[in-house]
């Protein structure tokens, strides 16, 4: 089974970071009972410092190169993976898709209503490549531009039900949609690093929403188990 993880900057992780993809490789090396691979046409962390604004320093340098691939982005968002997700889907021959995108768009891009538009774009192209294609989506998360922005709260909510009906409308028996829970007790102020982008107990939680969803659902893996403590979350 080939996942590929999509995603913005919560997703490609900075220099330094685990990122929730690492600790869903090692989750999916614990539990998953068959053959599985990690694709995807990108490998690098984001690098603001750096001429290309990417690096390969991930903070466990174990992380091995083949678990590394993903498709995400810095600054990208549905607008962006929709037009190019067919192709990529083909290429990399993708049984299932971990989605975690949205608070980009709304931030920069697009309204609640586009984006959701985008999204219905997206499993459709994606369907395209591979009409069994499985897909998880994620909604957007706590962040804390919507702490102090109102309107913005409201256009992030917004989007989460637009969300939830898309999936309802789009999920089939031959390629199913699940619509991921937020994560259990996300607390800005401790599971990020600024507000917005995942430190190692953020990490964890967005790797177990993944996980719960697709066991839950489709008995694959294992449930998650979340470390018991802050500092056991940054051991690898």
């Amino acid at each position: 089974m080939r996942f590929m993880f999509v995603g913005d900057s919560m997703t490609i992780g900075r220099a330094g970071d685990y990122t929730w993809r690492f600790r869903m490789w090692q989750h999916l090396s614990a539990s998953f009972s068959g053959p599985y691979e990690i694709v995807g046409p990108r490998s690098e962390l984001y690098d603001a410092g750096s001429d290309s604004a990417l690096s390969t320093a991930y903070a466990d340098p174990t992380f091995p190169a083949p678990a590394r691939r993903h498709l995400a982005g810095w600054g990208e968002g549905w607008l962006h993976m929709a037009p190019v997700i067919r192709e990529t889907v083909a290429a990399e021959r993708v049984d299932v898709l971990l989605v975690s995108l949205g608070l980009i768009d709304l931030g920069f891009y697009t309204d609640s209503a586009q984006t959701a538009v985008n999204v219905r774009q997206f499993v459709v192209e994606a369907r395209a490549a591979n009409p069994r294609v499985r897909m998880v989506l994620l909604p957007v998360i706590p962040n804390v531009r919507a702490r102090t922005d109102a309107p913005f709260a409201a256009e992030c909510d917004r989007f989460n039900e637009l969300l939830a009906k898309a999936v309802a409308d789009l999920d089939t028996a031959a390629s199913p949609v699940l619509l991921a829970s937020a994560p259990a007790a996300y607390d800005i102020d401790h599971d990020t690093y600024d507000g917005t982008h995942p430190g190692p107990t953020g990490e964890h939680k967005l790797a177990a929403a993944f996980a719960e969803a697709m066991h839950q659902a489709w008995d694959l893996g294992t449930p998650y188990e979340l470390p018991a403590s802050p500092a056991a979350a940054s051991v690898s």
